[in-house]
Parts: structure tokens; sequence; C-alpha cells
């Protein structure tokens, strides 16, 4: 009996240790939330939200996502160190287009993908230029315009006009 006794007070005991503890901690979470709020609602008050414009974005450069994905922009344009010259071509915009090019004997059509005598090769077709692929990068070779008239200019003197004698009768109207 007196066994008993002992482990009912060491129960009891160790339960009112136990309730103890919880209530200690309980308290100090309590304390701790509280300074927690305080530091929240103190520091709204001192710092006022900084109202302002968004800043603006940044302006859009396509030339540097072109660049970065290894493209050349319209404006690099390189040109040709082909000894060719384009003189004509010809763009369908169904089937295969053609470009007039001419070296110094002789001049010939080429279509799209077909190498040339420099061992470039002819990429693409425009209505006043050809791309060429030559070592690695593309070469622009342009129409030029031609620097001499298709009909000859004329050197005989202007004739002064003469003044003609015949006149046409205006018409009444009835035959």
């Amino acid at each position: 009996m007196n066994s008993s006794i002992q482990v009912l007070k060491h129960c009891f005991s160790s339960v009112w240790a136990s309730l103890a503890l919880i209530l200690v901690y309980g308290s100090y979470l309590v304390w701790q939330e509280q300074g927690y709020r305080h530091s929240i609602h103190m520091q709204s008050e001192l710092a006022p939200l900084n109202v302002s414009d968004p800043p603006a974005p940044g302006l859009f450069k396509p030339e540097a996502i072109a660049t970065l994905f290894g493209l050349v922009t319209q404006d690099l344009r390189v040109p040709s160190a082909e000894p060719l010259q384009l003189r004509a071509s010809f763009v369908a915009s169904q089937g295969s287009s053609q470009a007039l090019l001419a070296d110094a004997q002789s001049a010939r059509f080429y279509s799209e993908g077909e190498p040339l005598p420099g061992g470039s090769v002819l990429r693409r077709i425009e209505m006043d230029h050809v791309v060429l692929w030559r070592n690695g990068r593309e070469e622009y070779l342009t129409l030029k315009p031609p620097n001499q008239y298709v009909l000859p200019l004329s050197t005989a003197p202007a004739t002064t006009s003469q003044e003609t004698t015949f006149y046409l009768r205006p018409s009444t109207g009835k035959l």
C-alpha cells in the first residue's frame, strides 16, 4: 500500500510538473507573439510605403536577341567578295526564282541552292539583291543600276515646231 501511495504521489507530482511546464512554455510563446506583433506594428508606423510609379521597362533591342542566337541583323550586310555581277533577278511567288549572274567571261541563270564558280552557294534571291553563302557567312550581291541608257540619247539638235497652216474645222455634230 505504501508503494501505491508513492506511485500516486510521483504521478501527481509529474503531472503537476508537466502542467507547470506547459503553462510556462505557453506564456513564453504568448509573450514572443505579442513582441512580434508589436514590432510589425511599429515598422508599419515608422516606414510609410513608398508609392511611386513603377519603373519603365527597358528598351527592346531585337539586335541583341538576334546576336544572342547567332543571327545577323539586316543592317550588317556584307558585300560579296565574289567576282560576279547581278544582272537580273526573277522572283517567283511559287516555283523557283532565278538570278542572272555574270562574271568576266559569261553570264548564266542560277537557282537557289546552286553552287557558284567561286565556291559560294546562292542562298536566297530577292528583287534587288541575292544572298550568297560564302565561308560560313552571308554576303550580299546587289543589283546595280545601269550606267547607260537603254535607248541612246539623241545628238541631233531639237527642231523648232513650225506653225501649221491646216486647221480642223470645229464639228457641229451633224454629218
